[in-house]
């Protein structure tokens, strides 16, 4: 558990790509990345339903067991609002073997962070239940890292010209409550993110979605404004899921697959990269 804080020392910007099964996360260590990051969209995609908090803990837990079971480097995992017992959900996540986890002030049931029509909680309710999540960590391990979400940024039940400054408060008070890294959800371009960078002090986490309000940043620009970490959320799976009409197209339209094999890797390469270690 200690890696990802180790890596978090160091000081330099982590650039985690989202996995959603054991094969792509093994593909993401193979590439040379420093940790896996599992999103509750990608999850629930893969699953074949919308990501409305349809899967709960145990969800979360039996998939995210094969991707740590597959990779020696540290992965993160979408936790939504906490699901219904904080304390349950940080001890099954250590159990699991995830090195952090993310939770959010959304109300429940949440929705999208860059989708209109969120709201959040009250910020005491976030906080006590921050609270409660260290408390359970610290029991548990200490390394576990602890990441404070805040959906203040889009929320329909904030006025839209104090949201940005609502979501700065938070991330200082989700601080002070003991979160090890704030996750400003849905900021807007860069601009926002380097103003957040200067009123919240401490570790802090971007979203490079696509298809969201935020603007393209590359990792470069992140990291020199001074964030912590950055996550490709559901990327490989948008990329996957884009590519497959394309085979099924030339099957229905050619009556076989011919064209398309050379993208793709053999019974040999597939048999050596599951049994080579990265």
């Amino acid at each position: 558990m200690a890696e990802l804080r180790n890596l978090l020392k160091k000081e330099q910007c982590l650039v985690l790509p989202g996995a959603y099964n054991a094969f792509v996360a093994r593909q993401i260590e193979a590439a040379g990345f420093p940790g896996i990051y599992i999103s509750g969209a990608g999850l629930s995609c893969s699953m074949g339903v919308r990501d409305t908090g349809n899967l709960g803990l145990e969800d979360f837990s039996y998939l995210g067991k094969w991707i740590t079971q597959a990779v020696g480097i540290p992965v993160i995992c979408d936790a939504d609002t906490g699901f219904q017992n904080i304390e349950d959900t940080v001890k099954k996540y250590i159990d699991t073997g995830f090195s952090g986890m993310h939770i959010e002030d959304q109300v429940f049931p949440k929705r999208c962070g860059h989708l209109a029509g969120k709201e959040v909680i009250e910020c005491n309710d976030m906080i006590a239940k921050i609270k409660r999540a260290c408390i359970a960590r610290d029991k548990r391990d200490p390394d576990f890292v602890i990441i404070a979400r805040t959906d203040a940024r889009g929320a329909a039940n904030v006025e839209e010209n104090i949201q940005l400054q609502e979501s700065i408060v938070r991330g200082n008070q989700y601080l002070e409550a003991g979160a090890d890294m704030i996750f400003p959800e849905s900021l807007r371009n860069k601009n926002e993110f380097t103003l957040y960078r200067k009123e919240v002090s401490g570790y802090l986490l971007a979203n490079m979605t696509e298809f969201g309000t935020t603007a393209f940043l590359t990792t470069e620009e992140f990291s020199e404004i001074g964030y912590s970490v950055v996550l490709f959320p559901v990327s490989l799976f948008r990329y996957h899921a884009g590519m497959t009409p394309h085979l099924l197209t030339q099957l229905k339209e050619k009556g076989n697959q011919k064209d398309l094999v050379a993208g793709m890797m053999n019974r040999e390469e597939i048999n050596k990269f599951l049994i080579d270690k990265p």
